[in-house]
């Protein structure tokens, strides 16, 4: 709604003044020109807004003016409670110093709106990590995000995996950590290696915070970085983490899928992967079978996700593959030729295992 954009719009040049109208427009997700006529709007409705043009130009509130735009709308309190992350900001050290900011904000706030806060709490939870993992915090998670805090530039070693079988290998790295990811569970630290900003990929590293073995302050380095305020995380984290899970897909396998198969398809194989495949994709055949040249890691990873579609997908290429599949058939036919025995009569194994299928069927 128009309205609830001219109140963001507000807020915006208030929090930040100097704000672009091309930088409004991104923040709005609109044009610049509809940015110019908001501006005509705020004013016309008395919020002062001016814009100024040259180099340090952009749009301002006159000097001393502040919005009365602030009060929490019950829905929006519901929405900044929810936004929380109790375990992410336990893992950090933040969790003492969130709770007092969230009693603090809770004493400003009307009851009926307190009241909607507190029941988004009771009716949310987020439980970052997958099924079947041991959530555990790296030891020395804490004091990097003290580092990532403060823009102090540090030593940190890193045991690096090994490969063919081999052992980790300890290195150590200078890096100034711009920012934390907790992704799956897993903690990443996104870092930049000074005097690395020619290289190609800028300098930019990314470290599992579990695998950091020691961290210190840089030598020499007594003030903070000067952080890049061009930085986007969110940014850089999708498009690097989408390169590296493409980066991973040094393989093609060729399928021929069902209609059940090709919705399926996604929920067994990598997005991307599948992205690329239906792109290039050819019309259904007459039969109302897909075939696709699919991307995959490895015969092995491809072998074991596609097993997952059954009778839904049909290999056609490379032959290796094709034949892996083959010989696992003939391995279920042969299994199953026959009715098993029949159990004994007092075997009541089987009827526990039912008893609890539903519920475990629950936690998939």
């Amino acid at each position: 709604m128009r309205a609830a954009r001219l109140i963001r719009m507000a807020l915006l040049i208030q929090s930040n003044p100097g704000l672009t109208a091309a930088a409004l427009a991104r923040e709005l997700e609109i044009s610049e020109r509809t940015v110019i006529r908001d501006a005509q709007a705020l004013q016309e409705a008395g919020i002062p807004v001016r814009s100024e043009r040259g180099r340090v130009g952009g749009y301002f509130l006159a000097p001393g003016y502040r919005t009365r735009l602030t009060t929490l709308h019950p829905g929006e309190a519901e929405t900044l409670f929810l936004s929380g992350l109790p375990s992410a900001l336990r893992d950090l050290g933040f969790s003492d110093a969130a709770d007092t900011a969230r009693l603090k904000l809770t004493a400003t706030l009307l009851p009926s709106v307190r009241e909607a806060a507190e029941s988004s709490v009771r009716r949310f939870h987020l439980d970052a990590p997958a099924w079947f993992r041991e959530a555990s915090t790296p030891e020395l998670l804490p004091e990097l995000a003290r580092a990532v805090w403060g823009d102090r530039t540090v030593e940190l070693s890193y045991a690096r995996p090994g490969r063919d079988g081999s052992g980790p290998s300890t290195v150590s790295r200078v890096v100034e950590p711009y920012g934390l990811v907790l992704k799956a569970g897993t903690w990443y630290v996104v870092a930049r290696v000074p005097g690395a900003r020619e290289e190609r990929d800028g300098g930019w590293r990314t470290y599992r915070v579990d695998r950091v073995t020691a961290l210190a302050p840089a030598p020499g380095a007594q003030d903070p970085f000067a952080r890049d305020a061009a930085f986007d995380l969110a940014a850089h984290w999708q498009a690097r983490s989408a390169a590296f899970a493409r980066a991973l897909l040094r393989t093609t396998v060729t399928v021929r899928l069902t209609g059940p198969g090709l919705r399926r398809l996604p929920a067994v194989v990598d997005g991307s992967a599948v992205e690329e495949a239906l792109a290039a994709a050819r019309l259904p055949d007459a039969d109302g079978l897909t075939t696709l040249e699919l991307p995959a890691e490895s015969e092995e990873v491809a072998f074991d996700e596609l097993a997952r579609l059954g009778a839904d997908v049909e290999v056609l290429a490379p032959p290796s593959l094709r034949a892996r599949f083959r010989g696992r058939a003939a391995a279920l036919a042969a299994l199953y030729r026959a009715d098993p025995q029949p159990a004994d009569a007092g075997d009541t194994e089987g009827a526990a295992d039912a008893e609890g299928a539903e519920d475990a069927e629950a936690h998939r």
